[in-house]
């Protein structure tokens, strides 16, 4: 997992070299523009495809939502998808839930994009258009690098089909770097003893916050669990109190500046909050752990690169090996 985490930043630089694919495909959908978008997808990747709904929602203009797989495969749906793009995303390619729905949406009338990081899989083979995230070979359980590279990879897919040429994501191999070596001991001794955390996040970076609590739990096996911050003063903010730790994720941006009020209720009830990200230092906090600033729509690729880190040292700070967490394959298969 150590070593994995390192490798980002070479991995995110060189997806920029592989530009001309996205607008490949992008010129495939420009030609059959689609009315809205759906995204199928598990685990890490699950929170990528969220990422690029908020993506596909703000910069393309377009509905999106997270599919259901079960009302295909266990239900039998047949949803009319024409004029639907369909994106599925996965770094194993081969759940086969995810298999089965991409194959179903594209007889359904879809266009179907996979996004893997094995081009070899069953799922890049089914779609009509396929990325692969050339992200390496991944051995930790805890997703690390693929799941920047697929954040990295969405990103530059939407932005090829707005007509962008990726831009504004130059030089993030160099500002990926600066967010590895942030210190995060600091954060890791604080909370290596606490048995419950919430994190939140708003806008982008709630993705964040989702995979930061995948994170922990896998790799440290705290009782983590994630809400948007909006829906976090929707009714959970009543749990928390001074034995409850809360990692926020606080941004540059819309999504940030919509956290401070969120952070000033939680604040009031005592809680220990991690604060996390280009704008920590404007929130009350315990522990800030800064993060580079890039464009909002980007900083999720940088913000979970010390959530990484911190996940890992919490897990060995705790006695585990992250490396080999209880009860956890590298691919699971569901249906």
């Amino acid at each position: 997992m150590a070593a994995e985490i390192a490798e980002q930043p070479a991995v995110l630089a060189g997806l920029l070299h592989r530009r001309a694919r996205f607008a490949e495909v992008a010129g495939v959908i420009a030609r059959k523009p689609p009315r809205f978008a759906l995204l199928a997808a598990r685990g890490s990747s699950d929170h990528a495809a969220l990422y690029a709904k908020y993506l596909i929602e703000v910069l393309l203009g377009l509905p999106a939502g997270l599919v259901s797989p079960s009302t295909v495969t266990l239900y039998g749906a047949r949803p009319d998808l024409r004029d639907c793009l369909l994106v599925s995303v996965s770094q194993s390619g081969g759940s086969p839930d995810l298999l089965e729905f991409t194959q179903t949406a594209r007889k359904q009338g879809a266009l179907t994009v996979a996004v893997t990081n094995t081009p070899s899989s069953p799922l890049h083979k089914a779609a009509e258009l396929a990325i692969d995230i050339g992200a390496g070979t991944e051995q930790a359980v805890a997703a690390t690098k693929t799941y920047s590279a697929t954040l990295l990879a969405l990103y530059l897919l939407v932005d090829a089909i707005r007509g962008g040429d990726g831009s504004a994501a130059a030089g993030i191999g160099e500002l990926a770097q600066e967010a590895y070596e942030i210190p995060v001991q600091r954060a890791v001794d604080r909370y290596r003893f606490v048995d419950r955390i919430i994190t939140t996040g708003r806008g982008y970076s709630y993705a964040t916050a989702l995979e930061s609590a995948l994170k922990l739990a896998e790799t440290s096996y705290l009782a983590a669990r994630a809400y948007s911050g909006a829906d976090l003063l929707h009714g959970p903010v009543a749990a928390i109190d001074e034995d409850t730790a809360v990692l926020a994720v606080t941004g540059a941006g819309r999504g940030g500046a919509a956290m401070h009020d969120v952070l000033a209720e939680v604040a009031q009830r005592g809680a220990d909050v991690l604060a996390l990200g280009s704008s920590c230092s404007e929130v009350p906090a315990a522990v800030r752990v800064p993060v580079p600033e890039i464009a909002e729509e980007l900083a999720p690729v940088l913000e979970v690169i010390p959530v990484q880190r911190i996940a890992l040292g919490l897990a060995l700070a705790r006695g585990g090996d992250p490396d080999s967490p209880r009860g956890l394959r590298k691919v699971t298969k569901t249906r």
